[in-house]
């Protein structure tokens, strides 16, 4: 095979127009797969409400855009976890309910009051500052009371919840308009513990029944519930992972045709012909066995590209699976491309994606790596422009 020569004039594709043209480096989100993941969710949940899970930058997909297109899909709610997440989606104009799920502290009253956030407590302290916050602007706050029934990180215990929530709901400027609690393991396929989580939580809206106590919004199922506990489904779901195109249940076992929405892609920036014996990248832990065409693509683990595939990723070219050789650089990765027929300088490189018939996946790289698809997902860096289709 005739390599390109590295002296010779390039003759790269020129840039596409449009968003990210500036770096051929890019996320591409499929807005029909977040749509056909969002149906898919609706269809299960059966008329009960949906809670969008965006944190994260939607999971490394874009917050804002993703926002928008799941609110108008029927989204009733959207989950974040910091404050900060909450106040750029109202920068950007959205309306809708927004449940901060993670930690809120009482200096942060003030930013929940002004925001109109929906913050998940789980002591006295916080409402205490959420009221006075509230008061001063003339406002009720809506919150939901976190259940500890078995995660051990946030939460009040079910025992302990029926006070405070009596306790939140003498105070003025507070209204709790949800109960919450949050699986360990809903993800195996033994639901043991599950089972153990879910009575403790039953039994709390129970006693809290029997006290005259109503909260309209009680929700526990996560995408691992939605797709294969439906006893948790209550009157609103928390969908986060299955909207990007994930099935988290063990062994991806529930039968979910679920659509993977970001595609990572990237082009071969150089071609170069290096005979047998050569060393590639730092610490020299490939090196080549026989003639090879190398190509070195723009992307890192400043991208997000782990530096744990360093020797064992993999990456589409023309349709054909190439493996990573050498360590993944902080901006760059050299592939070994010796193996496919017409390969030039400037051809797409895909990373997640489809090229032909072969398809790698965020669950693919997470396999590699050691660890789960969420991180995949959540590691690809902002400075990956994100192209929405």
């Amino acid at each position: 095979m005739r390599a390109p020569s590295t002296d010779a004039a390039l003759s790269v594709p020129a840039m596409p127009a449009g968003p990210g043209a500036d770096r051929p480096t890019a996320a591409s989100i499929s807005l029909s797969a977040l749509t056909h993941n969002f149906e898919e969710v609706t269809r299960r949940a059966n008329g009960r409400k949906v809670l969008a899970v965006v944190k994260a930058n939607a999971y490394g997909h874009g917050l804002v855009p993703v926002a928008r297109h799941l609110l108008g899909r029927g989204a009733h709610m959207l989950g974040v976890a910091l404050v900060e997440e909450g106040r750029e989606l109202r920068e950007a104009g959205i309306e809708a309910p927004i449940l901060v799920m993670g930690p809120v502290f009482p200096e942060q009253a003030d930013a929940v009051a002004a925001l109109r956030l929906t913050p998940a407590l789980s002591n006295n302290t916080v409402a205490r500052a959420l009221d006075d916050a509230a008061r001063k602007r003339s406002r009720r706050i809506a919150v939901h009371v976190k259940i500890d029934t078995g995660m051990s990180r946030t939460g009040v215990s079910p025992e302990a919840a029926p006070d405070l929530i009596r306790g939140m709901n003498s105070l003025d400027g507070i209204v709790v308009e949800g109960l919450m609690t949050h699986f360990a393991d809903a993800d195996l396929r033994d639901k043991a513990f599950a089972a153990q989580q879910m009575e403790r939580f039953e039994n709390l809206i129970r006693t809290l029944t029997d006290q005259g106590i109503s909260i309209p919004l009680r929700h526990a199922a996560n995408s691992a519930s939605i797709l294969d506990y439906p006893r948790a489904l209550f009157t609103m779901v928390r969908p986060g992972l299955m909207l990007y195109g994930y099935d988290p249940v063990e062994g991806n076992a529930s039968g979910a045709a679920l659509q993977p929405v970001l595609s990572l892609v990237t082009r071969i920036f150089l071609l170069k012909k290096l005979p047998a014996g050569t060393p590639i990248s730092y610490g020299r832990t490939f090196v080549t066995g026989r003639e090879s065409l190398i190509a070195t693509i723009p992307i890192g683990y400043a991208d997000g590209f782990s530096r744990s595939l360093s020797n064992c990723g993999e990456a589409l070219v023309r349709g054909a699976r190439v493996p990573v050789t050498g360590r993944v650089c902080m901006d760059m990765t050299m592939l070994d491309v010796t193996d496919v027929p017409g390969v030039r300088e400037g051809d797409e490189v895909v990373l997640i994606g489809s090229s032909g018939s072969e398809r790698i996946t965020a669950a693919d790289l997470a396999a590699k790596t050691g660890t789960i698809p969420y991180e995949v997902l959540c590691g690809i860096s902002s400075r990956v422009p994100r192209i929405f289709l």
